[in-house]
C-alpha cells in the first residue's frame, strides 16, 4: 500500500483549481433536502451549506480513490501496523466488533480478547448492580467514580453525561457516576466532598499503570477511605494493560484490560468507558451505544462519498484547511446532553493530527489538524458567535442537533416548546452564517459564506450516541491517511511530563526551570 504527502496527490491539485462554491448561491431548498448521507444508527451528515458543488464532489471522490482512503482503512481493520511511529496495530473497532476474522497480534487473537474483555464487564457490572459485591462496610455502591486523565476521563465523562437523560426518560436503575481527572487537588477534594465512601466503587484507569496524575489522585483517594476506616482494595478496580503494575496489585478488587493497541482516546467503546458506562446504566445500555459505533464503522467502509458520511466529512474538511485555509472548526451541538463531547473531540482530532511530520518523519509543508473548539447551543450564541459571524477569520462550524429532547420535560412560552426554540436557533444560525445580511451600517452587516454542515438525528440514544462517536473516530483517520500522518501516537504530549518530573526532582542543572518553579516554590 502506498502512502505518499497530499500535495502529491493529482487530484488534490484539480481541487486547488477549484473556486469554492457560494453559499448564497447554492443553499436553495432542494439542495438541502437532498445534499445528506446516512451515517449509521439513524445519524445523518448534511453538507448543504458546506461551499463544494457537484464538480468539487466529483474531485473529492477521485481525491479518495487516489489515495485509496477505503484499502487503507481496511488494512488497519485487517491488523496492519498503522501507528509507524509506535510500530503498533490501531485495534480500537475491533473493541466494538465481536463477530469477524481473528486479528492475530502477538500470537493472540485480539478479537476474541476484547470480546472476553466485554464478558467481564457484563458479569462484573451486573455483580455490583444487583449487589453481589459488596464494599468493606458490607453496603451496596451506590456511586462510581472514575480516576484517568486524557482519554481516560473526556470520553467516558462524555458519552456518561450524554446518557444520563435518555436513561432517566427510560426509568433506568442507575449508578451516580463522577470523574477525577485533575491533579489540581481540589478537583478530588470536590468530588470526594459529596460522596458517602462506604457506597463508593473507583474505577481507577491507567493502561500503563504508571500514569502519575492517576496515580496521585489514588493515593489522595485511598487515603480519604483509609482515615473513614474503610478498606481501599474493596472499593477500587483498575482498567490497566496485563503488563502494568495495577494488573496484579492488591490495592485493588478487580482489573480490566486494555493494551497498546488502542489510543486512549479512542478507548471509550473498551474497557475504559465499558466499565463505567455498564455500571452507571447497566451492560445493555453500553452494548447498544457499541451496536451505534458498529454501524457506523461498517458505513465507513462505503467506497462512495455519497454513502459514506465519516469519508465526505473528511473529505471536504481537507478541502477547507489545505484549500480554502481555515485554520480551525467549532463542533456545536444543540443538546445540552452533548455539553463535553466538543472536549472530547478536542483531543481526539487535536492530539491524532496536531503533526508537522509524515509517517516516514519527513516534514510536511502543507497544514494538517485544524483548531477545534466548541459549547453547546444556545450557550455559545452568547459567547463566540460574535466572532464566528462578524470576525476577520471564516470559521467551519459543525452543528448537531435532535428533533426531540431526551427528559421530554418541556413548556411552551409565545406559542413554542423550548425544544422548537433550541432547534429554531440552530436552523436560524446555520442560515446566517451561509447567507449574511446587508445593511448599510457596517457594524450590523454580516458578510455571510460561513460553511456549515450538520449531523442530526430524532433523539440521542446510545445507538445515535456510538455512530456519533464512530464518525468522528472515522473522519480523524481518514484525515490522517489523506495527510499522510501518523493520527495514533501522540509524542507532543511526553516534552511537558518529562520537564515537570525535572521540576519536581529540583531541576538543579536547569536554571530557566528553575527560576519558573521558584515562583511557586518548588
Amino acid at each position: 500500500m502506498e502512502f505518499q504527502n497530499l500535495d502529491r496527490i493529482a487530484a488534490f491539485n484539480e481541487l486547488k483549481a477549484l473556486k469554492p462554491a457560494s453559499l448564497k448561491e447554492i443553499l436553495t431548498p432542494s439542495r438541502i433536502a437532498s445534499s445528506w448521507v446516512e451515517a449509521g444508527a439513524s445519524l445523518r451528515y448534511n453538507w448543504a451549506a458546506m461551499p463544494v458543488g457537484e464538480e468539487h464532489l466529483a474531485v473529492l471522490q477521485g481525491l479518495s480513490d487516489e489515495a485509496s482512503l477505503i484499502e487503507k482503512y481496511r488494512l488497519l481493520l485487517s491488523g496492519a501496523v498503522m501507528n509507524t511511529g509506535e510500530k503498533r496495530q490501531v485495534l480500537h473497532h475491533l473493541a466494538r466488533a465481536a463477530e469477524g476474522d481473528p486479528v492475530i497480534v502477538d500470537g493472540e487473537d485480539k478479537r476474541a480478547f476484547y470480546a472476553g474483555e466485554l464478558a467481564k464487564i457484563k458479569a462484573f457490572s451486573e455483580q455490583v448492580r444487583n449487589g453481589t459485591v459488596l464494599g468493606s462496610t458490607g453496603k451496596r455502591f451506590t456511586t462510581v467514580v472514575q480516576i484517568g486523565i486524557g482519554g481516560s476521563d473526556l470520553g467516558p465523562r462524555a458519552l456518561y453525561l450524554a446518557l444520563k437523560g435518555w436513561a432517566a426518560h427510560a426509568h433506568l436503575v442507575t449508578l451516580d457516576a463522577h470523574f477525577i481527572s485533575n491533579v489540581d487537588p481540589d478537583d478530588g477534594a470536590q468530588i470526594l466532598s459529596c460522596l458517602n465512601l462506604e457506597q463508593t466503587l473507583f474505577v481507577l484507569v491507567s493502561k500503563s499503570g504508571t500514569t502519575l496524575e492517576t496515580l496521585t489522585n489514588q493515593a489522595f483517594v485511598s487515603e480519604a477511605m483509609r482515615e473513614a476506616g474503610l478498606d481501599p482494595s474493596r472499593h477500587i478496580v483498575a482498567v490497566t494493560s496485563k503488563s502494568s503494575p495495577l494488573a496484579a496489585s492488591d490495592e485493588v478488587l478487580d482489573a480490566f484490560f486494555i493494551d497498546d493497541y488502542i489510543g486512549g482516546r479512542y478507548s471509550s467503546t473498551s474497557a475504559v468507558g465499558g466499565v463505567i458506562l455498564s455500571l452507571a446504566f447497566g451492560y445493555e445500555t453500553f452494548g447498544l451505544l457499541l451496536d451505534g459505533a458498529h454501524q457506523a464503522d461498517r458505513q465507513a467502509l462505503n467506497p462512495s462519498i455519497g454513502e459514506n458520511a465519516a469519508l465526505l466529512d473528511a473529505l471536504i474538511g481537507v478541502y477547507l484547511r489545505n484549500v480554502l485555509r481555515l485554520p480551525s472548526t467549532a463542533i456545536l451541538p444543540y443538546s445540552q446532553a452533548l455539553s463535553r463531547f466538543s472536549a472530547h473531540l478536542q483531543q481526539l482530532d487535536m492530539e491524532s493530527n496536531g503533526k508537522s511530520v509524515n509517517r516516514d518523519g519527513e516534514a510536511i509543508d502543507y497544514p494538517t489538524g485544524p483548531v477545534i473548539f466548541g459549547e453547546p447551543g444556545t450557550n455559545g450564541q452568547h459567547s463566540f458567535y460574535q466572532l464566528l459571524h462578524q470576525g476577520t477569520d471564516i470559521v467551519p462550524l459543525q452543528f448537531i442537533g435532535f428533533l426531540h429532547s431526551q427528559y421530554e420535560r418541556d413548556v411552551t412560552v409565545q406559542g413554542s416548546t423550548s425544544q422548537e426554540k433550541l432547534n429554531a436557533n440552530l436552523v436560524a444560525q446555520i442560515v446566517a452564517f451561509a447567507r449574511g445580511k446587508e445593511d448599510e451600517n457596517a457594524n450590523k452587516k454580516f458578510a455571510g459564506e460561513r460553511p456549515s454542515s450538520l449531523l442530526y438525528s430524532e433523539r440521542l440514544t446510545p445507538e445515535v450516541l456510538g455512530a456519533l462517536l464512530a464518525h468522528y473516530e472515522n473522519k480523524v483517520m481518514f484525515q490522517g491517511f489523506l495527510w499522510n500522518i501518523n493520527s495514533f501516537d501522540q509524542e507532543g504530549v511526553q516534552l511537558g511530563k518529562v520537564l515537570a518530573t525535572s521540576v519536581l526532582k529540583g531541576s538543579e542543572e536547569d536554571p530557566t526551570l528553575k527560576a519558573w518553579a521558584e515562583i511557586f516554590a518548588l
